[in-house]
């Protein structure tokens, strides 16, 4: 958990609470706007006002608005039922990649808004050091299994079905327990 002072208060959000927010958007990993406005304390009307009257800063490779099909996209993530409704949106939410991100501190600039900005930017890289670290595992064991025979090979084969069971996120257990 990151914690942060700042005049007298601490704001502790969880890194997984970030990384939980950080989806997979035309190839890139992104915020949504309201997601961002939440960590931020701020309103996603007053975040959306403040991109908007900066927009220069915000090329289409810093941040874009979602097409309908990847507002459908995202939403099924969540279960929702009423496909006819927009969770209550007037327009579509504007997602931000890591730059982004970044470019918010500069026209957010709330001593809040600084200190979540930093977090949120940490939970990026740790997502891309978690990345680069399974793409080297996997370059090694491809390595190995080529040199080796039939029989290694099957352990192999056992190794990554873990690795690749690893990755699925664990889902708590709900329900009443004894």
């Amino acid at each position: 958990m990151l914690k942060e002072k700042l005049d007298n208060k601490i704001i502790a959000i969880p890194s997984e609470r970030i990384v939980g927010r950080i989806f997979l958007i035309r190839g890139k990993k992104v915020m949504i706007d309201r997601d961002l406005a939440e960590l931020y304390g701020v309103e996603t009307k007053m975040l959306k006002r403040q991109v908007n009257r900066n927009i220069d800063r915000f090329p289409e490779d810093f941040m874009f608005e979602m097409s309908d099909a990847e507002f459908a996209d995202w939403r099924c993530q969540f279960g929702t039922s009423n496909y006819s409704d927009k969770m209550g949106l007037r327009y579509m939410p504007y997602v931000f990649t890591e730059q982004g991100v970044a470019m918010l501190s500069s026209i957010l600039r709330s001593p809040r808004a600084i200190q979540v900005n930093i977090q949120i930017i940490r939970a990026f890289t740790r997502l891309k050091e978690l990345a680069a670290n399974n793409k080297l595992i996997w370059e090694k064991i491809e390595a190995m299994e080529a040199k080796h025979d039939k029989d290694i090979r099957e352990i192999f084969e056992v190794l990554r079905s873990l690795l690749i069971q690893e990755e699925k996120p664990k889902k708590e257990e709900i329900g009443f327990k004894l």
